[in-house]
């Protein structure tokens, strides 16, 4: 019984955590289009925002493992937020100079924060009961963050652009820039406090260490010779791609199409993940395995994708099935697949971290380091994304670059995350 109290504790702190790592991560769909105006960028300089956050996760991963074995689990958590509040203050002399150089920066810091966070969590989530669950768990957590994400996007648009009646370069060039980059400081000077007020929390909460056996029974040198692990790695890396694209490019793409308040569209994205993890709550492991809902994302997200490209920019005739019922305002047929995309990709993470991490025993934070590593996804492929844009000339139908993900997805829901070696 005891046992169970202090699971369920850690649960709701670690609740908590993903409620933090939504909030600063979706931040960063509304920062593009902001970013691209204070700072005079193009579609494909603006997708460096997503670059500087992302790459965090690969050049910090591995070193924050270690971290995290000298300190453990608890105190490396301690260490991610106090990182987390010193890139929220970098923000205050970004905006104070409106440098993108410096904005870079305190998203790479934020990134490195983060990375220390998620190598310790998602164990947790995973471990903390039932393997044959936790992609259920993990569903219950992903909630929390993408409640975050949906939430986040509105705030921005309502506390920073309150006063200006339409997201868009006209109304935006008549203030100026630098005025327009300061409305930053005060939002990022209240998350870096928030984010010290957790760190205190945290270190003087009572979350239980996650305890390995000292031997296990694979006879491994490294993390490498786990081909579950590798291979989750590279489906996470294609996941996390199409997910910061379906999340962070949609509001880009609306701006160009002249939709009002696109740098609010992310919520959009974000309240159909919500809707794709209350699926994986309600049917995993009841009436869905883990692998059946890693297959049926794959396929569903290509079938999205190619609503994406093929549909129409002028007809709201899907966003009005969708909610038309309602007063929330309606979206090009092109735009709501991309938002719809939020729901494929939803139950990715939440299936393939069970399956990557089953058995590893002490290997396991080698193989968290590694499979938060596959984050860069989320640096790389938007920057692909966008430079296919560019070239093209037609970011609707650069969009289709998402088939090459989900491919690597279904494949791992059916093959690879069933190799023992090599």
């Amino acid at each position: 019984m005891r046992r169970n109290h202090t699971n369920s504790f850690a649960m709701i702190i670690i609740g908590i955590l993903f409620f933090i790592f939504g909030f600063v991560t979706w931040l960063n769909g509304s920062l593009i289009p902001f970013l691209k105006v204070i700072c005079d960028l193009n579609e494909f300089q603006a997708l460096f925002v997503t670059f500087a956050f992302y790459i965090a996760y690969t050049v910090m991963a591995l070193p924050m493992a270690h971290v995290l074995e000298k300190t453990g689990y608890k105190n490396g958590m301690v260490i991610g937020l106090a990182v987390m509040a010193v890139g929220s203050l970098l923000f205050i002399p970004a905006a104070l100079s409106a440098n993108f150089i410096i904005f870079l920066v305190a998203l790479f810091t934020l990134g490195t924060g983060l990375t220390i966070l998620q190598t310790a969590s998602n164990p947790y989530v995973v471990l903390i009961g039932p393997l044959e669950s936790a992609a259920m768990r993990i569903s219950i957590m992903g909630l929390i963050n993408k409640s975050a994400g949906v939430l986040v996007p509105i705030l921005f648009t309502s506390l920073i652009l309150s006063d200006i009646t339409s997201f868009s370069s006209e109304n935006l060039a008549l203030v100026d820039t630098k005025e327009l980059a300061s409305r930053l400081i005060a939002p990022y000077l209240i998350m870096a406090m928030v984010l010290i007020g957790l760190m205190i929390f945290v270190k003087f909460s009572f979350i239980p260490e996650l305890e390995f056996e000292k031997e296990d029974s694979y006879d491994k040198d490294t993390i490498f010779h786990f081909p579950r692990v590798v291979l989750g790695a590279v489906a996470l890396f294609f996941y996390v791609g199409i997910e910061v694209i379906a999340g962070d490019t949609i509001g880009l793409y609306a701006q160009g199409l002249g939709v009002e308040n696109a740098t609010a569209l992310t919520s959009y994205t974000m309240v159909f993940m919500v809707f794709g993890y209350l699926v994986g709550v309600a049917f995993i492991p009841k009436l869905l395995s883990q692998e059946k809902a890693l297959i049926g994302s794959a396929l569903v997200g290509i079938l999205f994708l190619l609503g994406v490209a093929y549909s129409s920019n002028t007809s709201h005739e899907i966003s009005e099935i969708l909610w038309g019922w309602s007063s929330i305002p309606t979206l090009p047929d092109t735009v709501t697949f991309v938002a719809l995309l939020g729901f494929a990709n939803a139950l990715v993470w939440p299936t393939i971290w069970p399956l990557a991490l089953e058995g590893l025993g002490k290997y396991t934070a080698q193989g968290s380091a590694l499979l938060i590593m596959a984050i860069a996804g989320g640096a790389i492929l938007p920057l692909a994304f966008g430079k296919v844009a560019q070239i093209t000339g037609d970011m609707q139908s650069a969009y289709l670059v998402g088939i090459v993900c989900y491919f690597f997805i279904f494949m791992y829901a059916i093959f690879w995350h069933k190799k023992s070696s090599w």
